[in-house]
């Protein structure tokens, strides 16, 4: 049996594991991603992870942008350890988890996904036992996904649950956001799990501006793909989103006020009041540790 086989042997035989423990407790999965950079995407994850917390959840973040760690520069905290201490020093999950303010919690990714992808047996069932142990201690785990269209970006968007795909109002991001959204939908993964796709419209000028972003996009993805997005909201373009990113904290802690912070309160807010019976549960992959099962299965 060559090496991709005992992996695959393996794997199978964890997710064995995890449907006979029905029981136990799996996070919300939600990836945050962007067809380009600069359109706030990073922001957006952090944010949300605040207002849930204030909600009384346990958030976890994990920095899937590999190698530009916006989460950490958001946070203005320097992780000491990241995924691959994990792996490689045996570290226990809660070990190389940074804790940021209001007590989130954030994984560091590292440098690359290519690493994650050659990794030996041994250290793939220590890493999926980890990440089964973070899974029952969060009640939501937020993926802030790299920019574009990349493997790194489509392992994560693929296989979670639910896709929030961020845009702003200019016609580069639209467009950028329209062929992410393709790509994802092209990929065979897609068809197996059928997750959410829904959008964020940041920096704009105004309700009607979002709303015309949304049904441009809407009536492509509609016409040429098939699908129907969902309209998750704006966020007003805010001078306190820029400050707060100079002052290296999260706006809706430092500026709770402001126009930027509401918007982001109704849209966490409309994202736990979902019912969660509309996303097709037997379809979605449970936790952290099930998707990245599924990308460790793609060998």
């Amino acid at each position: 049996m060559d090496q991709a086989a005992k992996l695959r042997d393996l794997i199978y035989r964890s997710q064995q594991n995890q449907s006979d423990q029905a029981t136990a407790k799996r996070a919300r999965v939600i990836t945050v991603t962007s067809g380009k950079g600069g359109v706030g995407k990073s922001n957006i994850s952090v944010n949300l992870a605040v207002q849930f917390q204030k909600q009384g959840k346990k958030v976890v973040i994990f920095d899937a942008d590999f190698g530009l760690a916006n989460v950490e520069v958001i946070f203005g905290i320097l992780p000491k350890y990241n995924i691959f201490d994990l792996i490689v020093n045996k570290m226990s999950i809660f070990d190389v988890l940074t804790e940021g303010p209001m007590g989130i919690r954030f994984l560091s990714g590292g440098s690359g996904i290519g690493q994650l992808l050659n990794l030996s047996a041994d250290q793939i069932e220590y890493l999926v036992k980890q990440l089964e142990i973070l899974d029952e201690h969060a009640d939501i785990i937020i993926i802030d996904t790299g920019a574009g269209i990349n493997e790194a970006v489509l392992a994560f968007a693929f296989v979670s649950g639910e896709i929030l795909i961020v845009t702003t109002p200019e016609p580069t991001a639209i467009t950028d956001a329209y062929a992410l959204i393709k790509s994802i939908c092209n990929s065979p993964q897609f068809y197996q799990t059928k997750p959410r796709m829904r959008l964020i419209v940041n920096k704009s000028r105004s309700p009607l501006e979002s709303q015309e972003v949304f049904d441009k996009l809407n009536k492509v993805t509609e016409r040429f793909l098939n699908l129907s997005l969902e309209n998750l909201g704006y966020l007003p373009d805010d001078r306190a989103l820029v400050d707060a990113v100079i002052e290296r904290k999260p706006f809706s802690i430092i500026y709770p006020k402001a126009a930027v912070t509401k918007g982001i309160e109704d849209i966490a807010a409309r994202i736990l009041l979902e019912n969660q019976t509309e996303i097709k549960s037997e379809m979605q992959p449970k936790g952290l540790s099930s998707i990245f099962n599924r990308i460790f299965r793609r060998k």
